[in-house]
């Protein structure tokens, strides 16, 4: 990989890591699942007007657009309106790669390999920690609130909700991801074509649940209170880190070979918890930051366990 490239990949980490944050400045001002929904038509809107309509069946534009993009982020906005700290949820986001593998097997027939398994179980034992952080932050709240006190200013607060909306958030992600890869192999898509036109898939529900959850009075108080923080929010989601963070991925694995592009998505957590940290000043229990670090392991152990184990083939 060239130079400018690596700077490259190294902007769309940036991008993608900095998301988190500007997720939960938005969510600060307005309903998630309304955000959402304004996101996509700020993405789909004017450029369908020029970029062209992808030729491929309609049930599979719907199927990316409501897993990846729908499900997704209906879940990730709902779970940092909650509470969720960006840092973790950036981190516990990237359980997408085993819901991912896990839907290659069961749905295309792939190989589930050692390294496959080792890594999910590493990860899982990652979540168990931070579900007991979360549960014992719980406690502690609520205790301390009994009492008159205040609570230690914590990053935010894990509950179970938020975890299972994290997960679900992935999984969705994942089974987006076999949609892209079914997609890209039989009606070979531009991929900019693909995220522009599957846009319009999720408006319609993401504003359908706005309006059943949250109410018509407080979307349009949302909508004509609607605060510089929140444009400027909503831009860095359509434009920033739609379509320059994925036009600028689908190049570089339009040029090099999947396992030099994916690893680099392995810092995205990284710059989440570091952003998080400055820009929105969470802390991080100790044992959360020791889960969010088992969970990191988990992922490395299932990017690069297949490279390890052929170096060592290599040398007997």
């Amino acid at each position: 990989m060239s130079f400018k490239d690596k700077l490259l990949a190294l902007c769309v980490v940036v991008v993608w890591g900095l998301n988190f944050v500007v997720i939960k400045v938005g969510v600060e001002q307005m309903p998630p699942l309304l955000l959402a929904g304004l996101r996509f038509v700020l993405v789909a809107f004017p450029a369908i007007f020029f970029v062209k309509r992808p030729q491929l069946p309609l049930r599979w534009l719907v199927a990316y657009g409501m897993t990846i993009s729908f499900g997704q982020f209906a879940f990730l906005f709902f779970a940092i309106k909650l509470g969720m700290p960006v840092g973790l949820a950036s981190v516990m986001l990237q359980a997408q790669v085993f819901f991912t593998i896990l839907f290659g097997v069961l749905l295309l027939a792939e190989k589930l390999c050692w390294y496959h398994i080792a890594g999910m179980v590493v990860t899982v034992f990652g979540m168990v920690i931070l579900a007991t952080a979360g549960m014992q932050g719980e406690v502690s709240h609520i205790n301390a609130s009994q009492v008159g006190l205040t609570p230690g200013d914590t990053a935010g607060r894990i509950t179970l909700t938020t975890i299972m909306c994290i997960l679900a958030a992935a999984l969705s992600w994942g089974l987006g991801n076999i949609s892209n890869k079914i997609i890209m192999r039989d009606y070979q898509t531009p991929v900019m074509s693909l995220v522009v036109w599957s846009a319009l898939v999720p408006i319609a529900p993401f504003l359908a649940c706005s309006w059943l959850f949250d109410g018509v009075a407080v979307m349009t108080a949302s909508l004509a209170n609607i605060t510089l923080p929140t444009v400027l929010a909503l831009c860095y989601l359509a434009y920033i880190a739609t379509f320059i963070g994925y036009g600028i991925w689908g190049k570089l694995l339009s040029r090099y070979e999947t396992w030099r592009v994916t690893p680099l998505s392995l810092l995205v957590p990284v710059v989440g918890i570091f952003s998080g940290a400055l820009i929105l000043g969470e802390r991080l229990s100790p044992q959360q930051i020791l889960g969010a670090l088992v969970i990191i392991v988990g992922l490395l152990v299932n990017v690069f366990g297949g490279s390890l184990q052929q170096r060592l083939l290599q040398r007997t």
